[in-house]
């Protein structure tokens, strides 16, 4: 069975049901590891959907920069997502990139040395058109980077597009 498991794809891809699916049915009792900062009523209604999915047989670990720290040895866990946990560093970084890529993967390796197996979310934000925003523009960048990052690790990797996941490794 795959140790790490990558699911990528557009926003609203239908790619967090899927991979809360996987990975319970790597688990009866997964851990869901958040990584969003809810700033805004409309982020909270999102959350709350992705709470009410999840049955209380997930434990939950929330941390913006590094969860890693409150992770249990050896546990099947679900990274959602990547793409909030590199934007965390990014700004707490004050948009340097470099210094960015290194805290986030860290983290990340961190995350997936403590887990027995895995699956993470993230987006890929880099089909459509250059920005015209420099911050946008490092931020794809940034993410870019990080994404094949945990790709060359990955086991399996999947892309979801319109709820339909098409695995590519």
């Amino acid at each position: 069975m795959a140790r790490i498991i990558m699911v990528t794809g557009g926003q609203r891809s239908g790619k967090s049901v899927f991979a809360e699916k996987l990975t319970l049915s790597l688990s009866d009792a997964p851990t869901y590891i958040a990584t969003a900062q809810v700033r805004d009523e409309e982020f909270r209604r999102r959350v709350d959907v992705h709470k009410r999915r999840r049955g209380p047989q997930w434990s939950v670990v929330e941390d913006a920069l590094h969860p890693s720290r409150n992770l249990e040895e050896g546990c099947v866990a679900l990274l959602d997502c990547l793409t909030m946990l590199a934007s965390n560093h990014f700004f707490a970084c004050s948009e340097n990139v470099e210094q960015a890529y290194g805290q986030t993967v860290a983290e990340v390796d961190s995350i997936l040395k403590k887990t027995s197996r895995i699956v993470v979310v993230t987006n890929e934000i880099g089909l459509g058109g250059v920005s015209g925003n420099e911050m946008t523009r490092k931020y794809t960048d940034l993410l870019g980077l990080v994404n094949q990052h945990v790709a060359a690790q990955a086991d399996e990797v999947f892309f979801v597009v319109s709820g339909i996941p098409m695995k590519i490794k």
